[in-house]
C-alpha cells in the first residue's frame, strides 16, 4: 500500500518536473527535422548520466543534432574534431612554463566543460582516445600531479562513421564500453528530407539555439529518474537478458553458442537498469515496465556483444542476436 502511494505521488512529481522536455523538443525541433529517435536517445543519457556514441553516414545530422540539444541547455559546450595527429594534451590539457614566474601553471583543454561533442572518435589513435577514459568514468581529470572534478552535468556526446575505413582507429573495447549507448542512425523519410531541403534554401538551419532549460534543472530531473520505482521481477528480466548474451544455451538459445564470442559485462546490466528508469522518466511514469527495458535494450547491448567469425560470415548481427534474446526470455 505504502509503495502505491509513494509510486503516485512520483507520478505527479514527474508530471511537474518532466515539462523542461516539451521546452527542449520545442527549441531543437526549430533547428532538426526527424531524428527524433536520435534527440530522444540523447535526453536518455542526459537523464541516466551516461554517454553516447553515435554511429551513421555522413550528413545525417549527428553533429548538428548534438550541438542543438547542447546549446538549447544553459551550459558550457566544447568540441573537439578528432584527427590523426590529435595530443592528449589537446583533449585534457598540459603543464605550460610561466617565465615572469619561474614556474608551471596548469592550461584546461576542452574537456573543462558540461558537454563535450566528441567528432568523429574514430579518426585518433588510442592514445588519445584513452585521454577520455578517467574523465568519462571518474568524472575528473589529471594534469601533472593536480586532480580536477569536472562541473556536473558532464557528458561526453561522440560520433563515428561506420564505412570509412582510411585514417580511422577502432575504439577499444574498454573505451566502447564506458559509452551507455550506442545509436545507430538512420536515414529521414521522404517528408522529412524535403522539409529539410526547404529549410537549408530558406537558411533556417543557420538560426541561434534558444538556451531553454538551467543545468539545476537537468540534476533534479536526474535525482528524480533513481527514485524511480523498479520492481524485482524487472530487475531479474534485465539479469536474464544479460546472461542470456554469455551463458545462451542455459536459455534454451543454444543456436547463438557458436555466434557470441563475448556477453555483457556487469556495466551492460547497470546501464539497463538505468536506461530503463530514465525511459520511465521520459514517459512520465514513476515506475519501470517491461518495455522500457526492451526499448533500450539493442542501444544499450549493441556495442557489449562481440561476435564469432562464424556470425560475421553468416552475416548476423549484434541486433540480430538481441531481437531474439528479447523475444525468447520471459516478460515479467
Amino acid at each position: 500500500m505504502q509503495a502505491s502511494i509513494d509510486i503516485e505521488a512520483l507520478n505527479q512529481q514527474i508530471q511537474v518536473d518532466s515539462a523542461f522536455l516539451e521546452q527542449i523538443n520545442e527549441a531543437t525541433s526549430k533547428i532538426i527535422v526527424g531524428q527524433n529517435y536520435m534527440l530522444q536517445r540523447l535526453l536518455l543519457g542526459l537523464l541516466a548520466k551516461g554517454h553516447v556514441l553515435l554511429e551513421g553516414l555522413p550528413g545525417l545530422a549527428k553533429t548538428l543534432s548534438i550541438k542543438t540539444l547542447a546549446n538549447s541547455i544553459d551550459a558550457d559546450f566544447n568540441r573537439i574534431q578528432f584527427t590523426p595527429d590529435l595530443l592528449p594534451a589537446d583533449i585534457v590539457g598540459t603543464m605550460i612554463y610561466n617565465p615572469s614566474k619561474n614556474d608551471f601553471t596548469v592550461r584546461k583543454g576542452p574537456i573543462f566543460a558540461n558537454f563535450i561533442l566528441a567528432d568523429e572518435i574514430n579518426r585518433a589513435p588510442a592514445k588519445v582516445q584513452s585521454a577520455l577514459l578517467e574523465s568519462m568514468q571518474e568524472k575528473q581529470v589529471t594534469i601533472g600531479k593536480e586532480t580536477y572534478k569536472l562541473q556536473e552535468p558532464f557528458l561526453v556526446l561522440a560520433t563515428q562513421n561506420p564505412i570509412e575505413q582510411e585514417g580511422t582507429y577502432p575504439l577499444p573495447e574498454a573505451q566502447v564500453d564506458r559509452f551507455m549507448l550506442k545509436v545507430k542512425i538512420g536515414y529521414p523519410n521522404k517528408t522529412e528530407e524535403k522539409e529539410i531541403i526547404r529549410r537549408s534554401i530558406n537558411g533556417q538551419t543557420e538560426q541561434k539555439v534558444e538556451k531553454v532549460v538551467d543545468p539545476s534543472v537537468i540534476l533534479k530531473a536526474r535525482e528524480l529518474v533513481t527514485k524511480i520505482y523498479m520492481d524485482e521481477k524487472i530487475e531479474n528480466y534485465i539479469l536474464d537478458i544479460v546472461f542470456a548474451t554469455r551463458k545462451p544455451e542455459e536459455y534454451g538459445l543454444k543456436d547463438l553458442s557458436p555466434l557470441i564470442n563475448y556477453g555483457g559485462s556487469p556495466r551492460a546490466s547497470i546501464n539497463l537498469a538505468k536506461a530503463a528508469k530514465a525511459q520511465a522518466f521520459l514517459n512520465r511514469r514513476g515506475f519501470v515496465i517491461p518495455d522500457d527495458v526492451r526499448n533500450v535494450c539493442a542501444d544499450i547491448l549493441r556495442h557489449r556483444l562481440g561476435l564469432t567469425y562464424e556470425a560475421e560470415a553468416e552475416n548476423i548481427t549484434q541486433e540480430d542476436i538481441i531481437t531474439k534474446i528479447i523475444n525468447t526470455i520471459e516478460v515479467p
